[in-house]
């Protein structure tokens, strides 16, 4: 698949430190694109990420928010702009998985991970808008996951913060269609991650007979981010396990 060119682009991804989050990071800068590494706890590994990037010759700052808050998110996109110019691409990746039973799901729970998942999704598409509206031009991705339409391992919270993100999904790209600005979601499952470090019995799962990998994940991101004519859909990578 041949990368879009994204030299004149600045592009920003929540949790951008390890896991896909990387992988989309690195994959961005490798189209030439500045690159934006959100973090929120991973100083080192955001940081080190950076140092790759620019070794390579690459463009990249390394900036520390809780998405999830309004008044952080306000400050990521200010620095964001200081640094490199108007974020005109939006990967909303940061995410959390507190794994529960039903009977030990508690109103905490349920409230952080919407915050997390979905809130911060609204906060800083919400934040991105107005750059990409006086360009004229945008592309937001958002991660979503396959727990977003199965039952899925870590409880319904999780299943309901996922599918609250493909609602937006839609929601937006309807409404903002007409200002060449798309939006779209990529949903894996069972991708080789920390989170799957545990869950190797999951692989009989799949029928493809593996896990995923975060690359994988990236080229569907961007593939996207160079595709100006799909908007508000959903690219499910699942291995086989289930089909749109």
């Amino acid at each position: 698949m041949t990368s879009p060119n994204l030299h004149d682009h600045v592009a920003l991804v929540t949790g951008g430190s390890r896991g896909i989050g990387a992988a989309v990071v690195r994959a961005l800068a490798a189209a030439g694109a500045a690159v934006v590494i959100n973090y929120r706890e991973r100083a080192d590994a955001a940081q080190s990420l950076v140092a790759a990037i620019e070794k390579e010759g690459g463009r990249a700052i390394a900036i520390g928010a809780d998405v999830a808050q309004s008044d952080a998110v306000a400050g990521l996109f200010s620095r964001a702009a200081q640094a490199f110019g108007p974020v005109d691409i939006l990967v909303n990746n940061a995410g959390i998985a507190i794994t529960r039973n039903i009977d030990d799901l508690t109103e905490a729970d349920f409230d952080r991970t919407i915050e997390v998942n979905l809130k911060s999704v609204f906060l800083c598409t919400q934040a991105a808008l107005p750059s990409m509206r006086r360009k004229h031009w945008g592309r937001i991705v958002n991660i979503s996951s396959g727990a977003a339409r199965g039952a899925g391992s870590i409880g319904p919270h999780y299943n309901a913060s996922k599918a609250g993100i493909e609602g937006l999904t839609r929601g937006y790209a309807a409404r903002l269609v007409k200002e060449s600005i798309t939006v779209n979601a990529v949903a894996p499952s069972l991708i080789e991650t920390d989170m799957m470090k545990d869950q190797q019995a999951l692989v009989a799962r799949i029928p493809l007979g593996r896990f995923g990998t975060s690359d994988e994940v990236a080229q569907a991101v961007m593939l996207l981010i160079g595709n100006a004519y799909m908007t508000g859909q959903t690219i499910a990578l699942s291995g086989g396990m289930a089909f749109n």
